[in-house]
């Protein structure tokens, strides 16, 4: 799997794994989403993600986007 679809898939699961805790443990997870989508947003304008970072040196191929 190339580093851009891994990026993808984790941003994902995140978002997935921060509605969850939102849902059944307490509302203030809803901060964790926020910062989701802000990270998603910062790094569509400025190309950096640490996610993509941190799985680049886990041995990941390069994609197009990262």
């Amino acid at each position: 799997m190339s580093l851009d679809r891994t990026v993808l898939a984790f941003a994902g699961v995140m978002v997935l794994l921060s509605v969850a805790l939102t849902q059944w443990v307490s509302p203030y997870f809803v901060w964790f989403t926020v910062f989701i989508g802000l990270n998603l947003l910062q790094s569509a304008f400025t190309g950096f993600c640490p996610a993509a970072a941190i799985f680049r040196k886990l041995g990941f191929k390069p994609g197009c986007a990262f």
